[in-house]
């Protein structure tokens, strides 16, 4: 008997196959849960850890009461070869979970680093990622004031990038920057653990104008699982 994370993999893998193709073109709603599990021959959940795995890679977008929607026919890492943390997690068989915790406008001094991105007011979203129940990164994201009229659970219910592109926001390269720190008392509580060192991952995505419009910080609580880089050939 084949394992349920290998089998949803190969479930999520020929839908990706097939929105690839054109069989399910962007716009276009997947077939329901119920036809899919009948199609792979398979279970509920096997379905839904199957679409959640595309979700996560930018490809469709679940809604409640709506179905799933095809956004993109391309890997959603089209700026490198390099596979998202993320995918690899899920790849691994691990459950990867994500809660937007918090959403406001912020005032930026001129004598921030962010001040030459995004003047003196940005839109400031803070995010949790949890790996099989753990907390494990805990991410800030300064995006431009464009997207003041999100919401929280417009967040919590569709994804940054998606949100990004629909208010004409176009991210063309990223440059990602990691070092060591120690984690302060506020953020071991976040992650719930005694741990004093972490991970940062400072990424700074550009428009094709070559101007910032992303800037976060991501920590990484890498005793729960360290931070990888995969890689295609």
């Amino acid at each position: 008997m084949r394992r349920k994370s290998v089998l949803y993999l190969e479930v999520a893998d020929q839908i990706k196959s097939d929105i690839i193709s054109g069989k399910y073109p962007v716009g276009s709603l997947l077939p329901t849960e119920i036809e899919l599990e009948k199609l792979f021959d398979v279970s509920k959940i096997t379905v839904r850890r199957a679409i959640e795995l595309l979700a996560d890679e930018e490809l469709v977008e679940k809604k409640s009461g709506k179905g799933t929607t095809v956004l993109s026919n391309q890997p959603y890492n089209k700026l490198s070869k390099a596979g998202t943390f993320t995918e690899y997690l899920n790849n691994s068989g691990q459950k990867v979970e994500k809660k937007s915790v918090a959403l406001e406008q912020v005032t930026i001094s001129e004598d921030s680093e962010l001040f030459p991105f995004f003047g003196s007011s940005a839109t400031k979203l803070s995010r949790l990622y949890i790996l099989d129940g753990e907390p494990y990164i805990f991410f800030e994201y300064y995006l431009s004031k464009m997207l003041s009229d999100v919401t929280l659970e417009d967040f919590n219910q569709e994804s940054l990038y998606r949100i990004m592109d629909q208010h004409g926001i176009e991210i063309v390269k990223f440059q990602d920057s990691f070092q060591p720190i120690q984690l302060t008392l506020e953020q071991q509580q976040t992650f719930k653990t005694t741990e004093t060192t972490a991970l940062k991952r400072i990424r700074k995505s550009f428009n094709p104008s070559g101007a910032v419009v992303e800037y976060s910080e991501a920590i990484y609580n890498t005793s729960v699982h360290p931070y990888v880089i995969e890689y295609e050939s």
